[in-house]
C-alpha cells in the first residue's frame, strides 16, 4: 500500500461502506482493517473457486488487498467496493491461471436459454456454539464433500455458482463481477446447480442407509424405559 500513508486507529467506524472507503483514502488504519475484514470471505471464495487451492487463494486475496489499496483513487464507485475488489481478484486468479497455462476459457461454455429456476443460497455448515467432536467429524465430513463439488464444476459454473449460491449475489451483481450477460448467469447456475445434485447424490449414495441411526446405548435405553412401563402396568 505504498500510495496510502497509515494513521493510527479510530476508536469509532461508520458501518457505510462508502464511508469507510473515503476514511481509507485519508490513511485510516481501522477503515482498512473494517474494510478487509467485510471482504475477507466473499474474496477468499472467489479466488479458491477459481484455482481450486486454499493457500494460493489465500496469496491472491492479500495480492488483492494490496493492489486495491495502493490504487484506491483510482476506485470511482461505479459499482460497489466490493465488487471492484471481487474483479480484482478474478483478474489476478485467472492471470494464475494462464501463466500456468490451464484456464478453461469462460467464453468457450456453450449459452443456454433457460431460466435457473428457485434454489436457496447454500452455506457451508457452521460450528455451533458448543460444538462436540461428533457435531465437528459430522461438520467437516459434509463440508469436504460440498467443497469436492464444487471444485469438480467446470471453470465459469463454478465461478457463478460461488457468486450466486455460496455468497447470495444477485443475478446482476454476479454478471457485474464477471463481466459477463445476467443470461449467461442464469444459464450457469442452472446448470452448475444440476451438476451439483448429482455430484452431492453420488457422493452421500452409500450412506443413505445409515441416515437416522438408533442403536447402541439409545436402542438399549429404550428397551429399558419400555420394559419398565410393561413392569408398572403403564
Amino acid at each position: 500500500m505504498n500510495q496510502i500513508r497509515l494513521s493510527p486507529h479510530l476508536p469509532d467506524l461508520p458501518a457505510d461502506e462508502g464511508a469507510l472507503v473515503a476514511l481509507a483514502r485519508q490513511g485510516s488504519e481501522s477503515a482498512v482493517r473494517a474494510l478487509v475484514r467485510r471482504n475477507n470471505r466473499l474474496l477468499f471464495r472467489i479466488a479458491r473457486g477459481i484455482v481450486r487451492d486454499d493457500a494460493e487463494a489465500e496469496d491472491i486475496v492479500q495480492e488483492t488487498y494490496v493492489r486495491a489499496f495502493a490504487r484506491l483513487s483510482g476506485f470511482r464507485a461505479e459499482a460497489a467496493f466490493s465488487t471492484w475488489l471481487s474483479r480484482i481478484a478474478i483478474n489476478e486468479a485467472l492471470g494464475r491461471i494462464r501463466r500456468r497455462r490451464r484456464m478453461v476459457e469462460l467464453d468457450e461454455l456453450e449459452i443456454m436459454q433457460g431460466k435457473s429456476g428457485a434454489g436457496n443460497v447454500v452455506t457451508f455448515p457452521l460450528m455451533p456454539a458448543v460444538p462436540s467432536p461428533e457435531a465437528e467429524a459430522a461438520r467437516d465430513q459434509v463440508r469436504a464433500a460440498l467443497e469436492r463439488s464444487v471444485d469438480s464444476l467446470p471453470d465459469g459454473m463454478r465461478s457463478v455458482f460461488i457468486l450466486r449460491d455460496v455468497e447470495g449475489m444477485s443475478t446482476e451483481e454476479t454478471a457485474d463481477c464477471l463481466s459477463i450477460r445476467p443470461e449467461t448467469v442464469k444459464t450457469r447456475l442452472h446448470r452448475a446447480r444440476r451438476l451439483m445434485r448429482k455430484a452431492i447424490e453420488q457422493e452421500f449414495a452409500s450412506s443413505f442407509a445409515e441416515l437416522f441411526p438408533f442403536d447402541g446405548e439409545r436402542c438399549v435405553n429404550m428397551a429399558e424405559r419400555v420394559v419398565e412401563r410393561l413392569r408398572a402396568g403403564k
